[in-house]
């Protein structure tokens, strides 16, 4: 018969195990980030958008006056260091698998808005940090299941 805190250990080392198996299967392909910012005067953001082949990427940029630029891997037109004024619309896809770099100035005397719709791959990292999620259920099971030992005499 199992001791009451190794049964409780088993189930909370399963529903580790399952939250980590879920989160793991759940991260792989895209995702979307939805991005509405704003910017005052003389501020300016970048962007590191990493994706994986055929990702669409879409941003609208609307402000008196900024500078754009826009570098994107495989043969994805590059925009060098461009003013435009009022709004701007950047839509592409990537070609392969790559990082695309974008850096915004506003430059105008009004605020900037930023509205994007980003395809973005997941990071790498998190494959790792899920299976320590995986492995930390396991853990926990094993130290669970030392509680139905039996200790021989003399211990």
């Amino acid at each position: 018969m199992l001791a009451r805190i190794t049964i409780i250990g088993f189930l909370v080392g399963a529903a580790i195990i399952g939250i980590g198996v879920y989160s793991l299967i759940s991260a792989f392909g895209f995702y979307t980030v939805d991005v509405d910012e704003t910017f005052e005067f003389g501020e300016s953001t970048s962007y590191q958008i990493s994706a994986n082949k055929g990702a669409q990427q879409e941003m609208k940029i609307i402000g008196e006056k900024f500078d754009l630029e826009l570098r994107a891997p495989g043969n994805n037109p590059e925009i060098p260091l461009t003013s435009y004024t009022k709004e701007t619309i950047l839509n592409w896809t990537h070609e392969e698998d790559g990082v695309t770099l974008i850096e915004i100035q506003n430059t105008g005397s009004s605020e900037l808005q930023i509205l994007a719709t980003l395809n973005v791959s997941s990071d790498p990292i998190m494959f790792t940090f899920h299976l320590i999620v995986i492995t930390s259920g396991v853990v926990i099971i094993g130290f669970s299941m030392g509680f139905t030992l039996r200790k021989p005499k003399g211990f």
